[in-house]
């Protein structure tokens, strides 16, 4: 069984839309649009601020999330309580 199906909740979609916005999907079918501008703070995320560096966001299944290849990432219930879902 691969670690992402040990998670309740997790992303099996994701896509750069700009700015800090993400379009992600989960494996629910609950889908939507994550605003994480907000949520840039701290030096761990500080070079995320940087709109180049942010826009290289992968899904690593392992974490069942989103991350970055400096470390960084976003639980997915974190990212899941901040879907504004897409009507």
């Amino acid at each position: 069984m691969a670690r992402y199906e040990h998670f309740p909740r997790h992303v099996i979609d994701a896509h750069y839309l700009g700015d800090y916005k993400v379009w992600l999907e989960f494996n629910d079918g609950r889908k939507g649009v994550v605003d994480l501008a907000d949520e840039l703070h701290g030096d761990e995320l500080s070079s995320l601020r940087d709109r180049g560096r942010f826009a290289q966001l992968y899904l690593d299944y392992g974490l069942a999330s989103i991350a970055w290849h400096d470390g960084q990432d976003f639980a997915p219930e974190f990212l899941y309580e901040r879907l504004k879902a897409v009507n």
